[in-house]
């Protein structure tokens, strides 16, 4: 099959891309933006790339169109493609029929947390033989990929749960944002899981979504698809996913985060005992920082635990965990000051990031890097918000271009916070006001510009 692919330079539409070329199918694709890490990452794969939607490349003739949901009305290939009543589909119901059909498949739901998560349960699966396909958005330092097909297992363990009904294993970072312009649904029902974590759930998507209820009830009908000899493991702390439940469920649940389900004590060294119940499973040895990666490994743990995994193997894979990338990720250290890069684009995960890093570096300065790009930063939604989530940073650095209501927000920080609306002089100010010890956090769900080797540069070169 040929498929050509509209928008393959994202993250989720690269993914298919490299596993559609991997299962043997001709994969051709375009993107307004065609730039490397991605393009570089799919032209290795042998994937032909064509920058711009030219209506033109209708004349390459494939079996079928995948269209990504960055494609509106009024892309001109798009019109060519309905104009001439071409075959088309959305990448989730792609997915869905020629890659996860007769899988099980493992999905990871949730505001945050989403792709670690599912980083770490394909990591845990691997760890344990069972070899899974997966697709991630994000790349898990574990891998060095974000998507793969997967292979047929050979351990013991997986031999144990697959038979003819179940194929081997697939791990997806099941998000809840609309499918495609032709398909408003979250791509999440398209998965049909066997397994399926619900990690937290928060307003977010205001440009797709009116309120929190909306979000509530597409949850809700992942929740009915999900098969009653298959497992939910929700997080037991949130009130959310209470209601969610609350409107109908038909499978198992396991709960995380509760003393009446999975749950963890914190040891001296950062070790972390593990419980179901009060029966104690283990203890877990690693570098993470943060409650909401110790949330994130449980519901890993439950979920691979649920494929066939003992939980012994799982806190095991764990303790060789190498995060994600942009997950608190050191991208250097130059005179005693360490700069992180993270993803974070929401308060609570703001708030939780600058937490965690607190935690770890004690009474050392923090310098919070901002740039509010995600749609719903830039409308502005959470502008009541924003000043709490940094109150643990001893500085703030905000970048304003696209969301100048954050100046006024800002505002209850008194002078730790500054806003520009210049890359350039913002770097130059943090290089400015930083001295050895400080650490930069900077966060942010897009490239920021470079920012990152920018800032390296401005302290090697004061």
């Amino acid at each position: 099959m040929h498929i050509h692919i509209l928008g393959i330079c994202g993250t989720f539409m690269g993914g298919i891309a490299a596993i559609a070329r991997e299962s043997g199918h001709k994969v051709t694709g375009c993107d307004q933006d065609v730039y490397p890490p991605m393009s570089t990452q799919l032209e290795s794969q042998g994937i032909e790339l064509i920058a711009g939607y030219s209506p033109d490349q209708i004349e390459l003739r494939p079996d079928i169109f995948v269209i990504g949901n960055v494609v509106t009305r009024g892309n001109p290939l798009m019109e060519a493609i309905l104009n001439q009543n071409l075959p088309y589909t959305s990448g989730p119901q792609w997915l869905s029929e020629n890659i996860l059909r007769n899988r099980w498949v493992l999905a990871v739901s949730g505001t945050h947390g989403k792709t670690t998560t599912s980083s770490m349960l394909a990591w845990i699966l691997d760890y344990a033989g069972m070899a899974p396909g997966f697709l991630i958005g994000g790349i898990p330092e574990n891998f060095g990929i974000s998507a793969r097909i997967g292979n047929i297992p050979d351990s013991s363990i997986a031999q144990q749960r697959i038979t003819n009904e179940h194929s081997p294993f697939f791990v997806i970072e099941a998000d809840e944002y609309d499918t495609a312009f032709f398909d408003k649904r979250s791509k999440f029902v398209h998965y049909h899981p066997r397994t399926a974590i619900l990690n937290n759930l928060e307003f977010d998507h205001a440009d797709i979504f009116a309120d929190l209820s909306s979000i509530e009830r597409q949850f809700h009908h992942f929740v009915r698809i999900i098969p009653n000899n298959g497992l939910i493991v929700s997080n037991g702390t949130d009130n959310n996913l209470e209601r969610v439940l609350a409107q109908g469920c038909w499978t198992p649940v396991e709960e995380f985060g509760v003393k009446t389900g999975w749950h963890t004590e914190v040891q001296p060294n950062n070790t972390i005992d593990i419980y179901f119940n009060e029966n104690y499973q283990g203890c877990l040895h690693w570098h993470l920082l943060g409650e909401h990666n110790r949330m994130n490994a449980l519901a890993a743990l439950i979920a691979a635990r649920h494929a066939g995994v003992p939980v012994s193997v799982g806190i095991e894979a764990l303790t060789h965990f190498k995060n994600v990338k942009r997950r608190m990720e050191e991208r250097g250290t130059v005179n005693g000051i360490t700069i992180y890069d993270d993803f974070a684009h929401h308060p609570t995960a703001i708030q939780t990031t600058i937490h965690g890093l607190r935690t770890h570096v004690g009474e050392a300065r923090i310098i919070a890097v901002l740039e509010p790009r995600s749609n719903t930063m830039k409308m502005g939604v959470w502008k009541n918000s924003l000043a709490d989530s940094l109150l643990e940073a001893n500085q703030v650095f905000c970048f304003t271009r696209d969301a100048h209501w954050a100046i006024n927000a800002l505002e209850t920080l008194g002078k730790k916070a500054y806003c520009y609306d210049d890359l350039d002089l913002l770097i130059q100010e943090i290089a400015r006001i930083t001295q050895s010890g400080d650490h930069i956090l900077i966060m942010s769900n897009g490239g920021f510009g470079g920012i990152h080797e920018k800032i390296l540069s401005a302290l090697r070169n004061p």
